[in-house]
């Protein structure tokens, strides 16, 4: 989540660096269950949209991650958050330190939807690697596979 424009809130579990995730139940968008992922947001967490898919092939099934953008927060609207995940902590960082320290399929989805964000873009990711963008005009639900 940004933080103005040159931080990002990110989550630490156990020493690690994560980006703070959540399910998407059937039927649900991805922005719906943006708003499950942190507390202490007095009027939810400002999703502006969704900005990255990537999906990944498990042994039997397909898994599908997106990333979406809110407008920016300041650190005192971040300081109010907590994460769905109790063992975890809020840690605002800088953009490029954030990025640096996130397991390598994380930092690839952060990077590409900071670029599509910025681009007003739609990226598509497989396995971490950007296959493809739209206009952001497009927010499909499912990443097609190819170009």
């Amino acid at each position: 989540m940004p933080i103005g424009t040159t931080h990002l809130l990110v989550a630490e579990l156990r020493g690690d660096l994560l980006v703070p995730s959540g399910p998407v139940h059937n039927g649900q968008a991805p922005e719906q269950a943006a708003q499950n992922v942190f507390q202490g947001a007095p009027n939810g967490i400002p999703v502006l949209r969704r900005i990255a898919a990537d999906w990944v092939q498990m042994r039997r099934r397909q898994v599908f991650s997106y990333v979406v953008a809110t407008n920016p927060l300041t650190r005192a609207d971040a300081a109010c958050l907590t994460y769905l995940d109790g063992r975890a902590d809020l840690l605002v960082l800088p953009t490029a330190q954030a990025a640096a320290a996130l397991p390598t399929l994380a930092r690839a989805r952060v990077l590409a939807a900071l670029k599509a964000l910025a681009d007003q873009e739609m990226a598509y990711l497989e396995a971490g690697v950007l296959s493809r963008t739209e206009s952001a005009g497009f927010t499909g639900s499912r990443p097609r596979r190819g170009q």
